[in-house]
């Protein structure tokens, strides 16, 4: 019989060490499969999968989801009303997270409408609108609200604007800017040239023609010229417009036609706003 000594510890079987690099080095190959795996399935999911929050598309992605949304409003307005497309509305400075800066972008129509019922109007609106939307008029703080959805985040909203006006909007709320927005651009010569001939009626335009234009869900733009003139007040409005089809709206501050191109004038003060209209059809 051996006898072991106090503080001797007996030697480390020889295959020991060897058996532990190779779980060292399988646990390396593992880590080094598994960050592979995962980044493959974060480049595809950016790629394939739809966002789950608006965060996860900047405004450069999201602009041009807005703009056919117009294009698809100013379709579904059909004849319930007079539109012009209405300046954009460039926000920065929201926050996307408490340390990131983001920008959110709003574009809308006016509708000049004899209807005085505004609910009823948005009713036929959204029961024009694609069925994806899920759009649907409710009512907030008393007033008919139409909601709709028009994908990638952007909320589309339509509202009464005062007497005989409706505002459709379609907004992308705070996002990331990325590359940000540029607005489209389309020849808008004929409703420039028609603008013109209105406001020559009083000396002609007080600033630049401001020129507005969407994509249209079929094919083509729809576009809006505006401008601004100085008027007295006992010029009437109608009188610029000539014959043509009966006004939709005709009154001292007001006057709206349809047809190709429609127009919209407004009386503040002594300034005239005209907007000169080619709607998407129907």
């Amino acid at each position: 019989m051996s006898v072991v000594q106090a503080g001797y510890a007996p030697p480390t079987p020889p295959d020991r060490p060897a058996a532990g690099r190779r779980r060292q080095r399988w646990l390396v190959a593992a880590t080094v499969v598994w960050a592979v795996l995962l980044a493959g399935l974060t480049w595809w999911s950016v790629r394939n999968d739809p966002p789950t929050v608006k965060e996860q598309r900047t405004l450069h992605q999201a602009g041009p989801v807005v703009d056919r949304a117009v294009g698809v409003l100013t379709a579904a307005i059909g004849a319930d009303g007079v539109p012009a497309l209405l300046p954009d509305r460039l926000d920065r400075g929201c926050r996307v997270t408490p340390l990131d800066d983001g920008a959110s972008l709003e574009r809308g129509i006016e509708v000049a409408t004899g209807d005085g019922d505004v609910r009823e109007v948005l009713r036929r609106v959204a029961d024009r609108l694609p069925a994806q939307w899920r759009a649907g008029v409710s009512t907030l703080d008393g007033e008919p609200l139409l909601r709709a959805d028009a994908g990638e985040f952007v909320a589309v909203e339509g509202r009464a604007g005062g007497p005989g006006r409706v505002l459709l909007t379609a907004a992308t709320g705070c996002r990331p800017v990325g590359e940000g927005y540029r607005a489209p651009a389309a020849d808008a010569a004929a409703e420039s040239a028609a603008l013109a001939r209105v406001l020559a009626r009083w000396g002609g335009p007080t600033g630049p023609v401001q020129v507005l234009t969407a994509p249209c869900p079929g094919g083509g733009t729809t576009r809006t010229a505006r401008a601004e003139a100085t008027a007295p007040a006992d010029q009437p409005l109608a009188a610029a417009f000539g014959a043509g089809a009966a006004p939709v709206v005709d009154s001292a501050d007001r006057y709206a036609r349809a047809g190709d191109p429609a127009v919209l004038a407004e009386r503040v003060d002594e300034r005239i706003r005209v907007a000169v209209t080619t709607s998407c059809p129907g």
